[in-house]
Protein backbone atom coordinates (compact mmCIF):
# COMPACT_ATOMS: atom_id res chain seq x y z
CA UNK A 1 0.00 0.00 0.00
CA UNK A 2 1.06 3.60 -0.50
CA UNK A 3 2.84 5.43 -3.29
CA UNK A 4 6.13 4.11 -4.57
CA UNK A 5 8.21 7.17 -5.44
CA UNK A 6 9.31 7.04 -9.05
CA UNK A 7 12.51 8.61 -10.25
CA UNK A 8 10.37 11.28 -11.92
CA UNK A 9 8.65 12.24 -8.67
CA UNK A 10 11.99 12.28 -6.88
CA UNK A 11 13.42 14.52 -9.59
CA UNK A 12 10.48 16.92 -9.24
CA UNK A 13 10.91 17.02 -5.49
CA UNK A 14 14.58 17.89 -5.58
CA UNK A 15 14.24 20.44 -8.35
CA UNK A 16 11.46 22.70 -7.03
CA UNK A 17 9.53 24.89 -9.41
CA UNK A 18 10.53 28.37 -10.27
CA UNK A 19 7.97 30.78 -11.61
CA UNK A 20 8.23 31.57 -15.30
CA UNK A 21 10.27 34.65 -15.97
CA UNK A 22 7.37 37.02 -16.40
CA UNK A 23 7.99 40.73 -16.38
CA UNK A 24 6.20 42.85 -13.81
CA UNK A 25 4.13 44.34 -16.62
CA UNK A 26 3.14 40.91 -17.94
CA UNK A 27 2.15 39.68 -14.49
CA UNK A 28 0.00 42.75 -14.00
CA UNK A 29 -1.60 42.23 -17.41
CA UNK A 30 -2.46 38.65 -16.49
CA UNK A 31 -3.81 39.67 -13.11
CA UNK A 32 -6.10 42.33 -14.54
CA UNK A 33 -7.32 39.95 -17.24
CA UNK A 34 -8.08 37.25 -14.67
CA UNK A 35 -9.97 39.63 -12.39
CA UNK A 36 -12.06 40.87 -15.32
CA UNK A 37 -12.84 37.36 -16.54
CA UNK A 38 -13.76 36.13 -13.06
CA UNK A 39 -16.46 38.81 -12.96
CA UNK A 40 -17.64 38.04 -16.49
CA UNK A 41 -17.85 34.30 -15.73
CA UNK A 42 -19.55 34.82 -12.33
CA UNK A 43 -16.61 32.89 -10.89
CA UNK A 44 -14.62 33.04 -7.68
CA UNK A 45 -11.00 31.94 -7.17
CA UNK A 46 -10.23 29.65 -4.23
CA UNK A 47 -6.51 29.05 -3.61
CA UNK A 48 -4.62 26.83 -1.19
CA UNK A 49 -1.82 28.10 1.04
CA UNK A 50 0.70 26.01 -0.93
CA UNK A 51 0.06 27.63 -4.31
CA UNK A 52 2.20 30.38 -5.81
CA UNK A 53 1.98 33.67 -3.86
CA UNK A 54 0.86 35.36 -7.09
CA UNK A 55 -2.27 33.22 -7.06
CA UNK A 56 -2.85 33.69 -3.35
CA UNK A 57 -2.71 37.47 -3.60
CA UNK A 58 -4.91 37.39 -6.69
CA UNK A 59 -7.55 35.34 -4.87
CA UNK A 60 -7.55 37.88 -2.04
CA UNK A 61 -7.76 40.88 -4.38
CA UNK A 62 -10.62 39.39 -6.40
CA UNK A 63 -12.84 38.53 -3.42
CA UNK A 64 -11.89 34.87 -3.30
CA UNK A 65 -10.33 32.77 -0.58
CA UNK A 66 -6.85 31.64 0.48
CA UNK A 67 -7.04 28.90 3.07
CA UNK A 68 -6.56 25.29 4.06
CA UNK A 69 -8.69 22.58 2.50
CA UNK A 70 -11.38 22.74 5.20
CA UNK A 71 -12.04 26.44 4.73
CA UNK A 72 -11.79 26.04 0.94
CA UNK A 73 -14.65 23.54 1.18
CA UNK A 74 -16.69 25.82 3.41
CA UNK A 75 -16.07 28.92 1.32
CA UNK A 76 -16.97 27.32 -1.99
CA UNK A 77 -20.20 25.83 -0.70
CA UNK A 78 -21.52 29.10 0.72
CA UNK A 79 -20.33 31.56 -1.95
CA UNK A 80 -22.94 32.90 -4.36
CA UNK A 81 -20.79 32.52 -7.51
CA UNK A 82 -22.09 29.99 -10.04
CA UNK A 83 -18.54 28.90 -10.91
CA UNK A 84 -15.65 27.92 -8.65
CA UNK A 85 -12.03 28.09 -9.80
CA UNK A 86 -9.90 25.91 -7.50
CA UNK A 87 -6.15 26.54 -7.46
CA UNK A 88 -4.75 23.57 -5.60
CA UNK A 89 -4.76 19.84 -6.25
CA UNK A 90 -7.44 17.63 -7.68
CA UNK A 91 -8.99 16.29 -4.48
CA UNK A 92 -9.77 19.90 -3.50
CA UNK A 93 -11.64 20.44 -6.76
CA UNK A 94 -13.55 17.19 -6.26
CA UNK A 95 -14.53 18.18 -2.74
CA UNK A 96 -15.74 21.56 -3.98
CA UNK A 97 -17.87 19.86 -6.64
CA UNK A 98 -19.36 17.33 -4.23
CA UNK A 99 -20.40 20.06 -1.80
CA UNK A 100 -21.61 22.40 -4.58
CA UNK A 101 -23.12 20.07 -7.21
CA UNK A 102 -25.12 22.90 -8.76
CA UNK A 103 -21.95 24.85 -9.57
CA UNK A 104 -19.37 24.31 -12.26
CA UNK A 105 -15.92 23.69 -10.82
CA UNK A 106 -12.72 24.18 -12.79
CA UNK A 107 -9.00 23.94 -12.10
CA UNK A 108 -6.08 25.51 -14.00
CA UNK A 109 -4.95 21.92 -14.66
CA UNK A 110 -6.47 18.58 -13.72
CA UNK A 111 -3.00 17.05 -13.70
CA UNK A 112 -2.33 18.61 -10.28
CA UNK A 113 -2.79 15.71 -7.90
CA UNK A 114 -1.35 14.56 -4.56
CA UNK A 115 0.96 11.71 -3.53
CA UNK A 116 -1.46 10.75 -0.75
CA UNK A 117 -4.31 10.52 -3.24
CA UNK A 118 -2.22 8.52 -5.73
CA UNK A 119 -1.01 6.23 -2.97
CA UNK A 120 -4.52 5.23 -1.90
CA UNK A 121 -6.26 3.64 -4.93
CA UNK A 122 -9.98 3.17 -4.35
CA UNK A 123 -10.10 -0.54 -5.22
CA UNK A 124 -7.25 -1.43 -2.85
CA UNK A 125 -8.68 0.77 -0.14
CA UNK A 126 -12.16 -0.77 -0.43
CA UNK A 127 -10.64 -4.24 -0.06
CA UNK A 128 -8.68 -3.08 3.00
CA UNK A 129 -11.85 -1.70 4.59
CA UNK A 130 -13.77 -4.90 3.82
CA UNK A 131 -11.14 -6.87 5.76
CA UNK A 132 -11.90 -4.78 8.88
CA UNK A 133 -15.68 -4.28 8.98
CA UNK A 134 -15.67 -3.54 12.73
CA UNK A 135 -13.63 -0.33 12.26
CA UNK A 136 -14.91 3.21 11.72
CA UNK A 137 -13.33 4.47 8.50
CA UNK A 138 -11.71 7.90 8.82
CA UNK A 139 -9.97 9.32 5.78
CA UNK A 140 -7.87 12.42 5.41
CA UNK A 141 -9.16 15.04 2.97
CA UNK A 142 -6.16 14.31 0.70
CA UNK A 143 -7.97 11.45 -1.03
CA UNK A 144 -10.09 10.91 -4.11
CA UNK A 145 -13.86 11.28 -4.17
CA UNK A 146 -14.14 7.50 -4.50
CA UNK A 147 -12.13 6.93 -1.31
CA UNK A 148 -14.20 9.52 0.54
CA UNK A 149 -17.31 7.67 -0.60
CA UNK A 150 -16.16 4.61 1.37
CA UNK A 151 -15.50 6.61 4.56
CA UNK A 152 -17.57 7.21 7.66
CA UNK A 153 -15.69 10.44 8.35
CA UNK A 154 -13.49 12.80 6.37
CA UNK A 155 -11.06 14.99 8.33
CA UNK A 156 -8.50 17.68 7.67
CA UNK A 157 -5.36 18.10 9.75
CA UNK A 158 -7.03 20.97 11.62
CA UNK A 159 -9.76 18.77 13.12
CA UNK A 160 -8.27 15.25 12.94
CA UNK A 161 -7.33 15.17 16.63
CA UNK A 162 -10.75 16.28 17.84
CA UNK A 163 -12.64 13.90 15.55
CA UNK A 164 -10.55 10.86 16.49
CA UNK A 165 -10.72 11.74 20.17
CA UNK A 166 -14.51 12.00 19.85
CA UNK A 167 -14.74 8.59 18.17
CA UNK A 168 -12.29 6.98 20.57
CA UNK A 169 -14.26 8.24 23.56
CA UNK A 170 -17.24 6.38 22.10
CA UNK A 171 -15.18 3.17 22.05
CA UNK A 172 -14.81 3.00 18.28
CA UNK A 173 -11.84 1.35 16.59
CA UNK A 174 -10.52 3.44 13.71
CA UNK A 175 -9.27 2.55 10.27
CA UNK A 176 -7.18 5.53 9.15
CA UNK A 177 -6.00 6.52 5.68
CA UNK A 178 -3.87 7.50 3.97
CA UNK A 179 -1.10 9.48 5.76
CA UNK A 180 0.74 7.24 8.22
CA UNK A 181 2.67 10.12 9.81
CA UNK A 182 -0.43 12.19 10.54
CA UNK A 183 -2.16 9.00 11.69
CA UNK A 184 0.69 8.18 14.06
CA UNK A 185 0.62 11.71 15.48
CA UNK A 186 -3.13 11.47 16.07
CA UNK A 187 -2.79 8.04 17.69
CA UNK A 188 0.01 9.25 19.96
CA UNK A 189 -1.96 12.29 21.05
CA UNK A 190 -5.32 10.59 21.59
CA UNK A 191 -4.40 7.04 22.55
CA UNK A 192 -6.96 5.82 20.02
CA UNK A 193 -6.79 2.33 18.54
CA UNK A 194 -5.97 3.02 14.89
CA UNK A 195 -5.27 0.72 11.97
CA UNK A 196 -3.08 2.62 9.47
CA UNK A 197 -2.92 2.73 5.70
CA UNK A 198 0.69 3.04 4.55
CA UNK A 199 0.82 6.41 2.77
CA UNK A 200 2.92 9.57 3.03
CA UNK A 201 3.28 13.03 1.52
CA UNK A 202 6.40 13.22 -0.67
CA UNK A 203 7.10 16.76 0.54
CA UNK A 204 6.64 16.39 4.29
CA UNK A 205 8.34 12.99 4.46
CA UNK A 206 11.55 14.65 3.27
CA UNK A 207 12.00 16.87 6.34
CA UNK A 208 14.96 15.77 8.46
CA UNK A 209 15.20 16.05 12.23
CA UNK A 210 18.99 16.18 12.00
CA UNK A 211 18.80 19.16 9.66
CA UNK A 212 16.40 21.01 11.94
CA UNK A 213 18.70 20.32 14.89
CA UNK A 214 21.65 21.84 13.04
CA UNK A 215 19.58 24.86 12.03
CA UNK A 216 18.54 25.31 15.67
CA UNK A 217 22.21 25.58 16.64
CA UNK A 218 22.51 28.55 14.28
CA UNK A 219 19.16 30.03 15.38
CA UNK A 220 18.72 28.87 19.01
CA UNK A 221 15.79 31.22 19.67
CA UNK A 222 13.79 30.03 16.67
CA UNK A 223 10.50 28.23 17.23
CA UNK A 224 9.91 25.12 15.15
CA UNK A 225 6.55 24.89 13.34
CA UNK A 226 5.72 21.43 11.98
CA UNK A 227 2.85 20.04 9.94
CA UNK A 228 1.87 16.60 11.30
CA UNK A 229 2.32 14.94 7.90
CA UNK A 230 6.02 15.04 8.80
CA UNK A 231 7.91 12.04 10.24
CA UNK A 232 7.66 11.43 13.97
CA UNK A 233 11.26 12.50 14.66
CA UNK A 234 10.51 15.89 13.11
CA UNK A 235 7.20 16.25 14.96
CA UNK A 236 8.98 15.58 18.25
CA UNK A 237 11.23 18.61 17.64
CA UNK A 238 8.30 20.98 17.16
CA UNK A 239 7.27 23.85 19.38
CA UNK A 240 3.94 23.82 17.55
CA UNK A 241 2.41 20.99 15.54
CA UNK A 242 -0.62 21.87 13.48
CA UNK A 243 -2.44 22.38 10.22
CA UNK A 244 -1.48 25.17 7.86
CA UNK A 245 -3.99 27.57 9.43
CA UNK A 246 -2.85 26.61 12.93
CA UNK A 247 0.81 27.21 12.05
CA UNK A 248 -0.02 30.63 10.64
CA UNK A 249 -1.86 31.52 13.85
CA UNK A 250 1.08 30.31 15.94
CA UNK A 251 3.53 32.55 14.07
CA UNK A 252 1.39 35.52 14.98
CA UNK A 253 0.78 34.52 18.59
CA UNK A 254 4.26 33.38 19.68
CA UNK A 255 6.80 35.95 20.80
CA UNK A 256 9.67 34.38 18.80
CA UNK A 257 11.15 36.50 16.04
CA UNK A 258 12.43 33.56 13.98
CA UNK A 259 10.68 30.34 12.92
CA UNK A 260 11.86 27.11 11.31
CA UNK A 261 8.96 25.86 9.22
CA UNK A 262 8.45 22.22 8.24
CA UNK A 263 5.77 22.39 5.59
CA UNK A 264 5.45 23.51 1.97
CA UNK A 265 7.08 26.92 1.57
CA UNK A 266 4.02 28.28 -0.23
CA UNK A 267 2.75 29.00 3.28
CA UNK A 268 5.36 31.75 3.69
CA UNK A 269 3.09 34.24 1.89
CA UNK A 270 0.46 34.03 4.65
CA UNK A 271 3.05 33.63 7.43
CA UNK A 272 4.61 36.94 6.46
CA UNK A 273 1.19 38.57 6.32
CA UNK A 274 0.28 37.24 9.75
CA UNK A 275 3.61 38.12 11.37
CA UNK A 276 5.25 41.00 9.46
CA UNK A 277 8.82 41.64 10.50
CA UNK A 278 9.44 38.08 11.65
CA UNK A 279 11.84 35.69 9.89
CA UNK A 280 10.87 32.31 8.46
CA UNK A 281 13.34 29.58 7.53
CA UNK A 282 12.53 26.48 5.51
CA UNK A 283 13.27 23.31 7.45
CA UNK A 284 16.01 21.24 5.74
CA UNK A 285 14.84 18.35 3.61
CA UNK A 286 17.65 16.92 1.52
CA UNK A 287 20.22 15.67 4.03
CA UNK A 288 23.97 15.67 3.64
CA UNK A 289 25.21 15.92 0.07
CA UNK A 290 21.78 16.53 -1.48
CA UNK A 291 21.48 18.94 -4.39
CA UNK A 292 18.49 20.58 -2.72
CA UNK A 293 18.89 21.42 0.96
CA UNK A 294 15.41 22.89 1.43
CA UNK A 295 13.09 21.90 -1.41
CA UNK A 296 9.76 21.94 0.42
CA UNK A 297 7.66 22.41 -2.70
CA UNK A 298 4.79 20.23 -3.86
CA UNK A 299 5.37 19.65 -7.59
CA UNK A 300 1.64 19.39 -8.23
CA UNK A 301 0.72 22.60 -6.41
CA UNK A 302 3.37 24.26 -8.58
CA UNK A 303 1.36 23.35 -11.69
CA UNK A 304 -1.08 26.18 -10.89
CA UNK A 305 0.06 29.43 -12.50
CA UNK A 306 -1.11 32.79 -13.78
CA UNK A 307 -0.57 31.51 -17.32
CA UNK A 308 -2.81 28.46 -17.16
CA UNK A 309 -5.40 30.37 -15.13
CA UNK A 310 -5.63 32.94 -17.93
CA UNK A 311 -5.84 30.15 -20.51
CA UNK A 312 -8.68 28.53 -18.57
CA UNK A 313 -10.73 31.70 -18.22
CA UNK A 314 -10.23 32.77 -21.82
CA UNK A 315 -11.85 29.59 -23.13
CA UNK A 316 -15.39 30.05 -24.33
CA UNK A 317 -18.01 28.76 -21.87
CA UNK A 318 -19.41 26.67 -24.76
CA UNK A 319 -16.00 25.32 -25.80
CA UNK A 320 -15.28 21.60 -25.65
CA UNK A 321 -11.74 22.59 -24.62
CA UNK A 322 -13.13 23.94 -21.36
CA UNK A 323 -14.22 20.44 -20.38
CA UNK A 324 -10.57 19.42 -20.04
CA UNK A 325 -10.38 21.68 -16.98
CA UNK A 326 -13.73 20.83 -15.41
CA UNK A 327 -14.16 18.67 -12.33
CA UNK A 328 -16.77 15.98 -12.88
CA UNK A 329 -17.70 13.55 -10.10
CA UNK A 330 -20.05 10.62 -10.79
CA UNK A 331 -23.33 11.22 -9.00
CA UNK A 332 -23.28 7.82 -7.27
CA UNK A 333 -19.85 8.53 -5.80
CA UNK A 334 -20.73 12.11 -4.94
CA UNK A 335 -23.91 11.06 -3.12
CA UNK A 336 -21.97 8.58 -0.97
CA UNK A 337 -19.22 11.11 -0.24
CA UNK A 338 -21.58 13.84 0.98
CA UNK A 339 -22.37 12.38 4.45
CA UNK A 340 -18.73 11.97 5.65
CA UNK A 341 -17.83 15.38 4.20
CA UNK A 342 -20.84 17.00 5.83
CA UNK A 343 -19.86 15.42 9.15
CA UNK A 344 -16.46 17.10 8.74
CA UNK A 345 -18.03 20.49 8.06
CA UNK A 346 -20.57 20.21 10.86
CA UNK A 347 -17.96 19.01 13.36
CA UNK A 348 -15.54 21.71 12.31
CA UNK A 349 -18.22 24.39 12.69
CA UNK A 350 -19.18 23.13 16.14
CA UNK A 351 -15.59 22.93 17.40
CA UNK A 352 -14.09 25.99 15.69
Amino acid sequence: MGIKESELVREFLHNPHTACDLSVAKKQEYRETIKRLLVERDAVLVAHYYTDPELQSLAEESGGCVSDSLEMARFGSRHSASTLIVAGVRFMGETAKILSPEKRVFMPTLEATCSLDIGCPADEFYAFCDQHPDHTVVVYANTSAAVKARADWVVTSSIALKVVEHLSDRGEKILWAPDKHLGQYVADQTGAEMLMWDGACIVHEEFKASGIEKLKHVHPDAAVLVHPESPKAVVEMADVVGSTSQLIAAASELSNETFIVATDRGIFYKLQQAAPGKSFLVAPTGGEGATCRSCAYCPWMAMNSLENLVELLEKSPQSDALISNEIIVESAIANRAVPPLQRMLDFGQKHS
